[in-house]
């Protein structure tokens, strides 16, 4: 992953106080779908710095998110960098997320940017801190249906998680967790369109929850590739997004072993065995001849590397 300090150009004129990274990600099951949600990372970078002066690159924050992150971070007890209050502090942010696709955009800023809190006032925050305040930000600055505590784990840790946004702490929420698709074994495809059209609403997801009880069963058997598909087929239908259907249809039709929009879209992820270099090559050639598709993303999961797989690593 691109560390942060390769991401910005230095401004002699300007206190960099801290930096913090984090990666966006991809639904496995959307957590309005049947009040359980798991999300797992995907190599899409972002780095954000905290700063005394205003970066000469303009920070696109439409929502708020980044003053929600400030107040989600005092709320939770800490202090602000150097005395400054927060009219006094500035953000610069590198990302290769696609914003408002459905790929953890919110959620990754969130995480990044509560990083470079913490390493500003050298602060010990915990994961279950992390995603806490990652997921109240976001709940203030009206970005998450849920409050997305499983997009918040998958943009800071590898493999992914079912969550409970209902438990009593965040830790408890934590129902069960698994390593992932190997990283080395398949290419995930991006698939990049159009803003969303609408913002589904909590009960637009009721009629399709046996897609999502599929995703749930499919997790518990720790087959994810089959959770992302089923939670897509559920997606798809809440947003009446005929286009995404076939685009998925399509993809499994010509090879892809899972295909599925994340979030509540617009974005579609596709993935093919990376053995099966034909098939990636003729997915590709699909997508790329496909007026509806703005461009596609080759990238991999974050998965978790067990320790078997690892062999004689030093320790």
């Amino acid at each position: 992953m691109l560390q942060s300090q390769v991401l910005f150009v230095r401004d002699d004129e300007m206190a960099v106080l801290g930096s913090g990274n984090a990666n966006g990600g991809c639904s496995l099951l959307h957590a309005a779908g049947i009040g359980y949600g798991a999300s797992i990372g995907l190599d899409l970078p972002l780095a954000v710095r905290l700063l005394d002066k205003p970066s000469k690159r303009k920070v696109d924050d439409p929502d708020g998110l980044l003053p929600a992150v400030i107040n989600a971070w005092l709320a939770g007890g800490f202090e602000l960098p150097n005395g400054l209050s927060s009219d006094k502090l500035y953000w610069a942010v590198i990302s290769q997320i696609p914003p408002r696709q459905g790929l953890k955009s919110s959620a990754a800023t969130a995480i990044g940017a509560l990083r470079a809190l913490a390493d500003s006032t050298n602060s010990e925050v915990s994961d279950e801190e992390f995603v806490a305040m990652a997921s109240q930000a976001q709940i203030e600055a009206n970005v998450s249906l849920t409050g997305s505590i499983d997009d918040a784990w998958a943009c800071l840790t590898p493999g992914w998680k079912l969550i409970d946004p209902q438990a009593n702490s965040i830790a408890e929420g934590v129902l069960f967790e698994g390593n992932g698709p190997k990283s080395e074994d398949w290419s995930v495809m991006v698939i990049c369109r159009g803003e969303r059209p609408k913002r589904p609403e909590l009960e637009d997801f009721i009629p399709y929850a046996a897609s999502y009880q599929n995703s749930l069963t499919a997790l518990q058997e720790m087959n994810e590739l089959v959770a992302l598909t089923w939670n897509g087929r559920g997606t798809v239908a809440v947003m009446n997004d005929v286009q995404g259907k076939k685009i998925t249809n399509d993809a499994i039709l010509n090879g892809a072993r899972a295909a599925g929009m994340t979030g509540s879209g617009n974005a579609i992820v596709v993935v093919a065995p990376k053995v099966s270099q034909p098939t990636c090559d003729r997915l590709l050639k699909l997508f790329e001849n496909n007026s509806n598709i703005n461009k596609v993303i080759e990238t991999s999961f974050l998965s978790i590397v067990a320790e078997e797989e690892m062999g004689d690593a030093p320790s």
